[in-house]
């Protein structure tokens, strides 16, 4: 088998076995393309069954020169992953990477927006035009109930159950997980719903997508950050944001506000609680102020 054979192999893998997602598997799919197109580029004509530790520490030599710290060892990781899986498989009986060790970074602590900011860039969305209704309850979505990209676009009406102040969120790997929705929250997806939504040509197989584009389909993540981009330079606001940025701003308000860290662990869908420690590193200060009002040896 040539290197497609094998990366199509553990693209299948990471689907069936592991219940990764689309993206995800993208993500590790690009890793092995990027090795691959090293070996093309210096005519280097050997399989992955075959490849050499000196080979692959070529490569990751080659990237550190183009890369930061944080993307090599993204590579580094996504690398080690694939020989595993033809370790795993009985491919080889060694990975090439064993004694590659990877960048020491330190954890990036990610990027909040205050509830000014959110109210600010929610007040300049232009309620009449036709997308207007539908970029404000987007948000309001991302904020209150702290979703990732791929959880909103995706999100559908049949996964709304308001009456019970929930809603159903797929997220990675195909997990479901129920998260509380607020009335504000509600209160603006019921508007779009009922003065937008109802009346766009919706296309078939998106009759139960919640949020559309104007063509009456689901949206992309790139249109997301599109309007997220443009609502931050209408408000001149001083940072670099994304979608996720809602969702980081809605963990750490929680956990200022005295939210426990194992709720907001299951409302942002964390496997490991571990993932949902780097907000406790937002906001110290508070951490003491929680330490002196509870704690009996205060």
């Amino acid at each position: 088998m040539n290197w497609n054979s094998y990366i199509k192999n553990y693209q299948s893998y990471l689907k069936i076995e592991r219940g990764l997602s689309k993206n995800t598997i993208a993500n590790y799919t690009f890793d092995i393309e990027r090795l691959c197109q090293f070996l093309n580029e210096n005519e280097i004509g050997i399989s992955p069954i075959k490849i050499t530790e000196e080979t692959v520490q070529q490569f990751v030599y080659h990237v550190s020169k183009e890369v930061n710290a944080r993307s090599q060892a993204r590579i580094i990781s996504g690398l080690k992953s694939f020989f595993n899986y033809l370790i795993f498989e009985d491919y080889r009986t060694d990975s090439p990477l064993s004694l590659t060790e990877t960048p020491k970074i330190g954890r990036k602590l990610p990027d909040t927006l205050s509830l000014i900011d959110i109210d600010r860039m929610i007040a300049v969305i232009d309620l009449s035009s036709n997308e207007g209704e539908r970029n404000r309850a987007m948000l309001e979505t991302l904020y209150g109930c702290g979703l990732r990209v791929s959880e909103l676009i995706s999100l559908k009406i049949s996964d709304l159950f308001f009456d019970e102040g929930f809603i159903k969120i797929t997220g990675k790997g195909n997990k479901q997980r129920f998260v509380p929705i607020g009335n504000t929250t509600q209160k603006y997806i019921e508007i779009y719903k009922n003065t937008k939504r109802n009346f766009l040509n919706i296309q078939k197989g998106h009759e139960d997508t919640l949020f559309l584009n104007r063509r009456g389909k689901m949206l992309t993540r790139a249109m997301l950050f599109t309007i997220i981009k443009n609502l931050a330079i209408a408000i001149d606001l001083n940072k670099v944001i994304s979608p996720h940025t809602f969702r980081h701003s809605f963990a750490t308000h929680l956990l200022e506000n005295g939210a426990d860290l194992r709720s907001i662990q299951l409302m942002l869908g964390h496997e490991s609680i571990t993932t949902t420690e780097i907000y406790v590193h937002l906001n110290r200060k508070h951490l003491v102020e929680i330490m002196n009002t509870f704690h009996p040896r205060r």
